[in-house]
């Protein structure tokens, strides 16, 4: 077909455009941003809930930009009209925010790029169709899907790659008269890429993550406007991608496939290609093997089970970012007075294989953060947390906020903080013992073990040498000198090397008293929750264990 021939076509097949390429072009200009700053962009579809893979990736994008100085945008990508979900666009806006994760543009904050969901944007990605027409690169097709699938039956039988390429194209060089024809008919047409590939020619790309790859160049003609005039996401992004002077693009590698699609595309336009970074997918073990995190299967893919279990969001970004970078939980672990601002990330250490999405690492991390917080955060973080899943125990933390306050920041300023909360829920879990009503609900229940204490014993020794006005190590003094003169070894030490001398060693005697007092064996420093509490409360507490031996 000529050239003039090709012009007429295009006005035929697009009338009512009214600009041509270079009025988007002159619309979208350059951004005047520093050299190195990146461009990012997280491009969603709206047909559900944000999964764990999802916010990995707009954890990623948002990253980059930010450290880079550059600009993080989230686009919409919804030209799948069937996919898409009610309130589906609402729910990403929503999950996003939920992590504090907030594009610098969006269809809601604005920006000078939009707009910023793709179904908005039809008539631009119709102008760049209707130039490929000019040119030669793309074409009308009126194929049926009956045809399609007998064609797509017989490769599969033939074992031959599947796709309308070479003579499978029947309406690839169809002439300007046969188009009117089928148009006049109303025929329903699609509009294919005229592919200038030969899969014999190779083509070469250095991903950021992956390093270099080669592939067989494109030479299938793909549909790049379907029947409805929308376009289909190779063309969608390109486009997009180009106008919004995207530097980076960071996704699954589920897309490596399409990537010499999406070369030729780029070359045709004559647009600059950005830089592809391809995300190795998150993982997890299941029944002895490794598998895809599943947002069908995996009740940790959907990013509202955090809020729910109670784990903070901050946790779970500096988990994703241990996720992100391989030296990134060191460095971490190392600089407890850094945030992850502080650290520099890069695609060197990302991850080329699949990443294994580790539940007890993510609790591990978020109790090293838990740990560096103030006993004064974690209550009000924790309340709020109670005021949405747990309104009765929050009521208990308002009633005992100060002396709640008092236990969280037990060990706070030691070299090696204890971790024990791991999630805002483990705080009436770990701490119950501070609140008087769910110590006395609980009666010894946390308390697994089968020794019997003897009460006479610590009464005696509250009674008789307890002093909370002096130091912890005064204290500890204090309670071996009586459990010497009680017939007790001073260490346990001494009690292993004579055992038959001794009833026992001053660990049995601390740790009576920590039972009677917080219904465990195990608590944070012991001295602290007594001072806390008071002598006439752990006389309480005493008493209350001598009637649970009654039982």
């Amino acid at each position: 077909m000529e050239l003039n021939e090709r012009k007429e076509l295009a006005e035929l097949l697009f009338p009512n455009i009214k600009h041509d390429r270079d009025y988007y072009e002159k619309m979208y200009p350059d951004r005047n941003l520093k050299e190195g700053a990146m461009i990012t962009r997280f491009g969603p579809s709206p047909t559900g809930f944000v999964h764990m893979g999802s916010l990995f990736g707009a954890f990623c994008d948002s990253v980059f930009a930010k450290q880079s100085g550059g600009v993080f945008y989230l686009r919409i990508e919804d030209t799948d009209q069937k996919r898409s979900v009610e309130n589906g666009v609402e729910g990403i806006f929503n999950d996003l925010e939920a992590f504090n994760i907030r594009p610098d543009e969006s269809s809601v904050v604005g920006g000078n790029y939009g707009p910023y969901i793709q179904s908005e944007r039809t008539e631009i990605y119709q102008t760049y169709v209707k130039d490929l027409i000019v040119n030669g690169y793309a074409y009308p097709c009126f194929m049926t899907e009956e045809e399609i699938n007998e064609i797509r039956q017989e490769q599969e039988l033939s074992k031959i790659k599947i796709g309308i390429y070479g003579s499978y194209a029947v309406d690839r060089d169809l002439s300007l008269e046969e188009i009117k024809e089928k148009l006049n008919k109303k025929e329903e047409y699609v509009i294919r890429l005229k592919s200038p590939g030969n899969s014999k020619n190779e083509v070469e790309i250095i991903d950021c993550i992956k390093g270099k790859m080669k592939f067989p160049e494109h030479d299938v003609d793909t549909v790049l406007l379907k029947k409805d005039g929308t376009p289909t996401y190779h063309l969608a992004h390109v486009v997009d991608d180009h106008l919004m002077h995207t530097t980076h693009v960071i996704r699954g590698d589920e897309w490596v496939a399409s990537l010499p699609l999406h070369i030729q595309l780029f070359q045709i336009l004559g647009f600059k290609m950005p830089n592809y970074a391809h995300t190795a997918p998150i993982t997890k073990k299941d029944e002895g093997g490794i598998r895809k995190l599943s947002k069908r299967k995996d009740a940790e893919a959907k990013v509202s089970y955090y809020e729910e279990v109670g784990i903070p969001i901050d946790a779970v970004k500096l988990y994703l970012a241990t996720i992100l970078n391989s030296n990134f939980e060191e460095w971490y672990l190392n600089n407890s007075d850094k945030s992850i601002d502080d650290f520099t990330f890069t695609f060197d250490k990302m991850a080329i294989g699949g990443t294994l999405f580790d539940l007890d690492k993510l609790n591990n991390i978020s109790k090293t953060y838990f740990s560096r917080k103030s006993g004064e955060d974690v209550f009000e973080e924790t309340l709020e947390y109670a005021k949405k899943f747990d309104v009765e125990y929050s009521k208990l933390l308002v009633e005992n906020k100060e002396k709640m306050i008092k236990f969280l920041n037990i060990e706070k300023d030691s070299t090696r903080p204890r971790k024990d909360i791991s999630k805002y829920s483990d705080v009436k879990e770990e701490f119950s013992y501070a609140i008087d009503e769910l110590f006395n609900k609980e009666n010894y229940s946390k308390y697994e073990g089968s020794k019997k204490y003897s009460v006479s014993l610590i009464k005696n020794y509250v009674n008789d040498v307890l002093d909370l006005d002096v130091t912890n190590e005064e204290w500890f003094n204090d309670i071996k000198e009586f459990a010497v003169k009680n017939g007790y070894a001073a260490t346990p030490k001494e009690y292993k090397q004579n055992p038959d001398n001794y009833k026992g060693h001053v660990g049995d005697i601390c740790e009576a008293l920590r039972v009677m007092i917080t219904g465990r064996d195990k608590s944070p420093d012991l001295f602290s929750i007594m001072k806390i509490l008071g002598k006439e409360a752990i006389l309480l507490r005493i008493n209350r264990y001598e009637k649970f031996l009654e039982k």
